[in-house]
């Protein structure tokens, strides 16, 4: 099994964990030496936190675990593209590749609306692969807001 399909699918299983908590489902994983050493998943509502991404819950857990705000050598894996915000973090906590799944045309900093990640003028750069488990990932999502419009009926 490709490797980016493997930590993609461990990255949905955040995911999930967010949709039984009522969460936007979104999920993330960081992979150190082929080993995930982080994970997260959305808990905006859950803390009260807009900053609770989970890529950024993963990034801070990975900081935490390895000793340094630097999360270099790392790839992080996310189920949707990322907001500017996580983009930024994701610059400022220098990881060096992006692996997502599904698009995100409204707010999407890597590939749809701007481009966060690759910016030339900053220090950091990161190597970016999207598009690993699309469907699955895009399904979550869906499916989510599908029964959120239709509790609302």
């Amino acid at each position: 099994m490709n490797e980016h399909v493997k930590f993609m699918r461990e990255a949905l299983i955040e995911a999930v964990k967010a949709y039984n908590l009522g969460e936007v489902p979104i999920g993330a994983v960081i992979v150190k030496d082929n080993e995930i050493i982080a994970r997260g998943y959305n808990l905006r509502e859950t803390l009260l936190d807009s900053t609770a991404h989970a890529e950024i819950v993963a990034m801070r857990q990975a900081a935490q675990r390895l000793g340094d705000w630097r999360l270099s050598g790392t790839t992080l894996y996310s189920t949707i593209e990322p907001c500017a915000m996580c983009g930024g973090a994701i610059v400022q906590f220098r990881v060096d590749r992006l692996v997502y799944g599904a698009p995100d045309p409204k707010a999407g900093a890597v590939d749809s609306v701007i481009d966060v990640v690759r910016e030339r003028r900053f220090n950091h750069r990161v190597d970016v692969i999207s598009g690993v488990l699309e469907d699955d990932c895009r399904e979550i999502i869906q499916q989510f807001f599908r029964e959120l419009r239709n509790k609302s009926k």
